[in-house]
């Protein structure tokens, strides 16, 4: 029995000195406070859509019997959305598989003639006249034989060109046709846009004026349930202004599953501006107010009050939040 609260005497020491040591060991997050240029954000309204519309036509005339895509489906290039059939198209192959058996048998007949015309020829029962006529027929024979089946192929070829094919990867627009619609060829069975969506900015022609190809966008991800803020560049910005606004085209990675035409809030830059920026960590509320714990030339921390804007995260700092007042630069802050 005593030996228990002698062990624990010298185990003690032991677990405190372990304790300071793992709490030496951990680092006290701090920051640098600095001015920057930030570009001045300003947020538009853009749709979605896509780079190209594409319509699925049909090759031939006929009626739609297998229609496998509605509005909205995924579809991949060359994939068969529709087939059209054309009746007209099978009893014309009937009739050439009719006449090829036909052809065939009258070329055997004319390769038989030929042999017993060659046979008779050498006797000098036949004149050359004969010989050449028997080898005229055979020819004959073989090239209407060879103009048939080129034709019944070219039926097939038609027939096979019912299958009305996706002309690329994306989604189904619209469909206008259903099962047993009468089509001509050159008919549009589906349109489909291609996958690669990009959005359509249209922005005052007052905050286009510092707008270029390559300068970052942003949107909220949390309009669409996401985490974060989603980041995007410039790709093309139209030259010509069209009722006040400057089109632009951007792209951001991750809007393939919203809808085409949806409206989306859009942050683009419009000048530049010097402020003060944090990560939003540092900063913490107490009673309504905003305070940033501050690293005094001492050593000492203090709770200094700030006047928080709005957050600017970039790339380099997902979590930034604006300062407006509180803080100049060099002042070094520590982590709450």
């Amino acid at each position: 029995m005593p030996r228990k609260p002698f062990l624990l005497s010298l185990l003690l020491p032991l677990l405190l000195l372990s304790g300071m040591a793992a709490g030496a060991t951990t680092p006290v997050s701090t920051f640098t406070v600095a001015a920057r240029m930030v570009p001045d954000q300003k947020a538009v309204f853009a749709t979605v859509e896509s780079r190209n519309v594409v319509p699925a036509r049909t090759r031939i005339g006929g009626t739609v019997t297998a229609l496998s895509v509605h509005d909205g489906d995924s579809v991949t290039a060359g994939q068969v959305i529709a087939t059209v059939h054309d009746q007209k198209l099978e009893l014309q192959i009937k009739a050439l598989d009719a006449e090829i058996t036909g052809l065939r048998a009258s070329l055997v007949q004319a390769q038989t003639d030929l042999r017993r015309t060659e046979a008779l020829a050498h006797s000098g029962a036949v004149s050359r006249q004969q010989l050449d006529q028997a080898r005229t027929a055979v020819d004959v024979a073989a090239s209407t034989l060879r103009a048939r089946i080129a034709q019944r192929a070219v039926a097939a070829q038609q027939q096979d060109e019912g299958a009305v094919l996706a002309p690329i990867a994306g989604r189904v627009l619209t469909v206008p046709v259903t099962d047993g619609t009468v089509v001509l060829p050159g008919d549009t069975i589906a349109t489909v846009a291609e996958q690669n969506f990009i959005l359509r900015l249209r922005i005052p022609e007052r905050h286009a004026l510092h707008l270029k190809a390559g300068d970052m966008v942003r949107l909220d991800g949390g309009e669409f349930g996401l985490t974060g803020a989603r980041f995007g560049r410039i790709t093309l910005v139209y030259p010509q202004i069209v009722a006040g606004e400057v089109r632009a085209d951007a792209e951001v990675k991750g809007i393939g599953s919203y809808f085409v035409g949806e409206r989306v809030r859009v942050f683009v830059p419009a000048g530049e501006r010097r402020t003060i920026v944090v990560p939003s960590g540092f900063v913490f509320t107490r009673f309504g107010q905003d305070y940033v714990r501050l690293r005094q030339k001492d050593g000492s921390v203090i709770d200094a009050p700030v006047q928080r804007g709005l957050p600017l995260p970039t790339r380099a700092m997902p979590d930034g939040l604006q300062i407006l007042a509180g803080l100049v630069p060099g002042d070094v802050l520590v982590r709450p």
